[in-house]
């Protein structure tokens, strides 16, 4: 059943999560996605709070009820929008590998099925790590679509990038995209094998 917790309590009740000596470190993974599944009404504007916490289970929250939220099919296309707008404004807090993959696939990558994708063509020549790593990550909900264009076309650009968080995302989006078009996915190693990392080889 959701509750409607605004920041400040859903970061008491996380912190109650831990144990009785209070610590965020004592508070699974799995109890944060619960929380934030309990809070998925929870306006942006107090989630956006929870972004600008600096501790990381809080960013998880966040992000997760974010990603609750993009999965929800009572969400209106607004609130999609609304999403899509607050995760690429706060990128600088979705910073790390495990915020990304948390919530880029359905908050980035289901809004723009239906839509342009140029905004991922700029994330994958960011300065940033975590946000190349979601132009690659997000492509995943294409692919579920047998949409693997962007996939391809986004590997490429990242195939010479300096992060192995890069070429493992790199890699995993490759071998996705590869079980719905193994003939491209040939095509691409054909081409690009003999200088790829071998994270992006898999």
């Amino acid at each position: 059943m959701p509750v409607d917790l605004n920041a400040k309590q859903f970061i008491e009740k996380l912190n109650r999560l831990g144990s009785e000596r209070d610590d965020y470190k004592a508070v699974s993974m799995g109890k944060v996605f619960a929380l934030a599944k309990e809070c998925i009404d929870m306006p942006l504007g107090e989630v956006e709070k929870l972004l600008e916490s600096p501790i990381h289970k809080v960013r998880v929250g966040a992000v997760s009820i974010m990603d609750w939220q993009a999965r929800s099919k009572k969400t209106s296309l607004q609130r999609r929008k609304e999403l899509f707008d607050l995760y690429m404004r706060r990128h600088d807090r979705i910073d790390t590998w495990d915020l990304v993959d948390r919530s880029a696939i359905y908050v980035v990558g289901s809004y723009l099925f239906d839509k342009p994708r140029k905004a991922l063509y700029k994330l994958a020549r960011s300065k940033e790590m975590s946000e190349r790593r979601t132009s690659i990550v997000s492509t995943a909900y294409f692919i579920k679509r047998g949409d693997v264009e962007d996939t391809f076309q986004i590997a490429e650009i990242l195939l010479n990038d300096k992060e192995d968080l890069i070429h493992k995302a790199t890699g995993w989006m490759l071998r996705y995209a590869g079980d719905q078009d193994r003939q491209k996915l040939f095509s691409f190693l054909d081409q690009y094998a003999a200088t790829m990392p071998p994270p992006c080889r898999g």
